[in-house]
């Protein structure tokens, strides 16, 4: 299954649901169920359901409610460059995060075994 590499506590977010954007600068033609990945944990799972943008920083300032993300990170995170949302749908928290091993070197993607949980 196909993971999500995010950060803490991003991630934790996207899981409860409290975060509906995650904010990239590429585009993905991903689509579907993935798992979100954190610090070598799959912590839940989300529908990835479309792609928004792209954005400038100032434009997703409007949005912070859908992406939890502070201007000044988002100004730094961008370089100047355009930014853009990838739209979460249906998120699962699992009861306790899994043990997943993520390829060395992965940084946004990781093809995890599917997840066995009680």
């Amino acid at each position: 299954m196909k993971g999500l590499i995010v950060r803490r506590p991003f991630a934790d977010w996207l899981v409860e649901g409290r975060k509906r954007w995650e904010i990239r600068k590429s585009r993905t033609r991903v689509r579907g169920e993935i798992l979100i990945l954190s610090e070598g944990y799959a912590l839940g799972k989300a529908e990835l359901v479309d792609v928004v943008g792209p954005f400038t920083p100032e434009e997703l300032a409007g949005h912070r409610e859908k992406h939890l993300v502070d201007y000044d990170l988002l100004r730094e995170y961008s370089g100047g460059k355009p930014l853009y949302a990838w739209v979460f749908d249906n998120p699962e928290k699992f009861e306790e995060p899994v043990k997943v091993n993520i390829k060395r070197g992965s940084q946004v993607w990781a093809n995890v075994e599917p997840v066995n949980r009680p």
